[in-house]
């Protein structure tokens, strides 16, 4: 009996420290100036993948009210994130641009990045999470 709870206690503190802590990284858009649309807020954690359309780990779209919006990223595991974002004020599921390929809606990126001719780099825009971090990123019009 003994050896029996023994090899139980074991099995299980063995699943209960092979676990990985998840954290959430909780993200503020601020100065968003109209109420049209949606604000997306695309979460990558590939590097080969940031700022690619559809290729996201994860999404979320948001109907602002208000100047500041606020969402919660949960059960995530420690890494490196980093975050880009549109307000789609037509609703149309895609960051218009003009004939240059500047967006002509507003856009933002993770550690308040402002690209002049390309999409910034994963490295400039992530940031490490090893605990529960708030990213606050202000909307460029």
């Amino acid at each position: 009996m003994k050896l029996l709870f023994s090899l139980f206690f074991i099995s299980f503190s063995v699943v209960i420290l092979a676990q990985k802590e998840e954290h959430t990284l909780t993200v503020k858009v601020t100065s968003i100036e109209t109420q049209k649309g949606v604000i997306e807020i695309a979460l990558y954690k590939d590097p080969q993948k940031f700022a690619k359309v559809g290729q996201t780990y994860r999404i979320v779209r948001i109907k602002p009210e208000g100047n500041t919006i606020v969402h919660d990223f949960k059960n995530l595991e420690e890494g490196k994130y980093a975050v880009c974002l549109f307000h789609d004020e037509n609703n149309n599921k895609t960051c218009d641009k003009n004939f240059f390929g500047i967006p002509t809606e507003a856009y933002a990126f993770s550690n308040n990045i402002r690209p002049k001719f390309s999409v910034p780099t994963f490295d400039e825009c992530s940031t490490k999470l090893d605990k529960n971090k708030t990213l606050t990123i202000k909307m460029v019009y």
